[in-house]
């Protein structure tokens, strides 16, 4: 090991990828992070069988002399017991998202299989890092660099910002780094299937029965693509859909008719456990199913159209749609059963089947 002298540190190159460690030969403890913009002093020490780390500074903000003189400071002070209140050094990204998504407040396995799969993707090169070594500076860079999907790179920092602010309640950690991005201008798509006859057609042409009924259910129900995706056999029951667990991290229940389970007939006969099997993907179920100009969420949003249109009052279209209500007492008091539910779904239904027999006018 070298001794750490400001000559020796400048002349270390930045790490190509994650974070490389360069400890001093006559001071236990100091230590001296290089990744890929910046180098960062540490002192770190195991203390009780759990390894102890204190940010001394970044280099050459702090000089190799201070930054020495520091750290024999806290070798002193953890000699004589002190110690014991020194920090637990920051966790990585990758155990912050993990101590994130299992937190109490559990949401759906989808949800956490996405945010991980976004992640990993987008930011692979922090994964390792401390989260105290993630700069304002790279969330900007990073941010840039996404600006060709301004949505996902709106997305991925703010899961960023959730899983770092959910660390601060345990660690000694700065205001998140996400405080230097200008987000992007968020553009809801709001697009709706204006022609259902269109529709019709272009659904009866697909040449898989499972990618039409995927598309129907999506049409008939309002449900989100990931949870139709992933519904199983013992989730439809005589009188509803059960989603054991949903996006808002909480059970579901839909009521349907007689037409939902006209819609999935077809499929019964392939699979014992997935509504819509596919042996060549890795999960059992469909995950790509074949691209149309309508896509999975315009489905939800003319649903929701259609029911407004045809009379039902938007407390009901959010409860089909299983939306937090805004309110008190649509939170914690108002529980509609099933069955009051149901004469709004058969309204919805209706609509829809009289419009793709019906030219829209315009």
């Amino acid at each position: 090991m070298p001794k750490l002298t400001e000559t020796f540190s400048n002349k270390l190159p930045h790490a190509k990828a994650g974070t490389d460690k360069y400890w001093d030969a006559e001071i236990k403890g100091l230590v001296l992070f290089v990744g890929k913009r910046s180098k960062t002093w540490y002192f770190q020490k195991d203390v009780g069988g759990q390894t102890k780390r204190i940010l001394i500074g970044r280099f050459p903000i702090i000089s190799a002399q201070a930054a020495r003189q520091t750290a024999l400071g806290f070798a002193l002070e953890m000699g004589r017991g002190a110690g014991k209140a020194a920090q637990i050094g920051a966790p990585t990204l990758e155990a912050a998202m993990e101590g994130y998504l299992a937190r109490p407040k559990l949401r759906s396995e989808t949800n956490k299989i996405g945010m991980r799969a976004q992640l990993s993707l987008h930011l692979k090169d922090w994964m390792r890092l401390p989260l105290d070594e993630i700069s304002k500076g790279m969330m900007v860079r990073r941010h840039q660099a996404m600006s060709g999907s301004p949505s996902a790179a709106n997305h991925v920092l703010r899961s960023f910002r959730a899983i770092y602010n959910h660390a601060r309640r345990t660690c000694d950690l700065a205001e998140c780094p996400t405080m230097a991005i200008e987000w992007f201008e968020d553009k809801p798509d709001g697009r709706i299937i204006e022609n259902l006859r269109h529709w019709r057609k272009t659904i009866d042409d697909l040449p898989n029965p499972i990618h039409r009924v995927f598309y129907e259910l999506l049409l008939f129900t309002g449900l989100r693509k990931t949870e139709v995706f992933t519904l199983k056999w013992d989730q439809i029951h005589e009188d509803r859909i059960h989603l054991p667990m949903t996006k808002n991290g909480r059970s579901f229940d839909l009521p349907i008719l007689q037409l939902h389970h006209e819609i999935l007939a077809p499929l019964r006969p392939l699979s014992r456990d997935w509504v819509f099997p596919s042996p060549k993907s890795e999960t059992g179920h469909i995950t790509r199913p074949e691209r149309l100009k309508y896509n999975p969420h315009m489905h939800r949003r003319t649903f929701a159209t259609v029911a407004m249109e045809a009379g039902v009052l938007e407390e009901i279209v959010g409860r089909l749609l299983n939306h937090t209500p805004l309110s008190i007492t649509g939170q914690r008091y108002v529980k509609p059963s099933l069955d009051a539910l149901r004469p709004s779904m058969q309204s919805v239904c209706d609509e829809l089947s009289r419009r793709m027999e019906t030219p829209v006018k315009g």
